[in-house]
């Protein structure tokens, strides 16, 4: 399937959202440390150390579901907060508390911002379908309806594995595969006739992990040997690089 850049035997595409799709991944980031700052500059004074948005993002939080990301940051500090529960309010200093707090922060950023569509991935997407392809969204994101409908998309795609539907079967988020898995069963497709399109070192592991026939990472921030070693089978800039025989792998 050279048009896309695919083995022939791929039936199915199975796409991240946040840096993949849409450009979400830079307002996450904000969000991570701005919700991360304020505790640590409460809890530690004027001299705390911040949250970097690249290295502690991508290292820490990327890809991850949300309280899997606070968890994983809180460690690399030393941290322990009690779990709290889902319903806690976001001003409490609980695990569960300060993912609430970084999603509010999220939802604001999106009013004010909007969301965008990347062109090139949206133009990939149209031809999967064109070529008869499956197509499913999988993100850890509790917001991707809300997301896809505000950027457009949400009539491209099949299948939606998100944030709630893992929470609702109780699946374990990246880098374990079992959301991928879950959108190819809810296709009808064999994980290895299926490709996996992340831009989050946990997405390449997810995939590495499900076996799946093929594995493209999407470098937006220079990880490209990164992604690479995490699993990626090929990595791209944009998708647009993979359409037609002109594209040019990183």
């Amino acid at each position: 399937m050279t048009s896309l850049g695919l083995p022939e035997s791929i039936r199915a595409c199975l796409f991240d959202l946040d840096g993949v799709l849409t450009r979400t991944a830079t307002v996450h980031a904000a969000a991570w440390k701005e919700m991360f700052d304020a505790f640590l500059k409460a809890r530690d004074g004027e001299g705390f150390r911040p949250f970097d948005a690249v290295d502690d993002y991508d290292q820490y939080v990327d890809g991850m579901p949300r309280a899997d990301g606070v968890r994983s940051f809180l460690a690399s500090r030393g941290i322990r907060l009690p779990e709290g529960a889902p319903d806690d309010p976001p001003e409490r200093d609980t695990v569960q508390g300060l993912g609430t707090r970084k999603n509010a922060i999220v939802l604001e950023k999106i009013r004010e911002m909007g969301v965008e569509a990347y062109e090139g991935s949206v133009r990939y997407v149209h031809a999967a379908r064109a070529a008869g392809l499956r197509r499913a969204v999988v993100s850890s994101s509790a917001n991707c309806h809300d997301v896809l409908v505000a950027a457009g998309i949400a009539d491209l795609f099949e299948v939606r594995i998100d944030g709630v539907v893992a929470a609702e079967r109780k699946l374990p988020g990246k880098p374990h595969p079992d959301t991928f898995l879950e959108a190819a069963r809810e296709l009808g497709v064999e994980p290895g006739r299926a490709a996996v399109y992340e831009d989050a070192l946990a997405g390449m592991e997810a995939g590495r992990a499900g076996a799946f026939g093929y594995v493209v990472g999407v470098d937006r921030v220079g990880q490209a040997e990164a992604l690479r070693s995490h699993g990626a089978d090929v990595v791209v800039q944009d998708l647009e690089q993979l359409l037609g025989e002109a594209g040019e792998h990183t």
